[in-house]
């Protein structure tokens, strides 16, 4: 039986969460391959739309972080 790992879709602010998650790369900090990371120019510009559409292609779960 295999282990389950969710799907994590991050969407994350340019200016803020986007530049911890590209330090973490640089600093080579491992997190894992099932989270995949949308960069957005703000959060505020995130619509319903796109997290229903990430839900609807197969996402576990949504994370915004700004």
């Amino acid at each position: 039986m295999s282990e389950f790992k969710p799907g994590i879709v991050a969407f994350c602010c340019h200016h803020c969460a986007y530049g911890a998650a590209d330090l973490a790369g640089a600093m080579r900090l491992a997190y894992p391959d099932s989270i995949r990371v949308v960069r957005l120019p703000c959060t505020g510009k995130l619509d319903v739309a796109h997290v229903l559409s990430a839900f609807e292609h197969g996402a576990d779960g949504v994370m915004v972080a700004g």
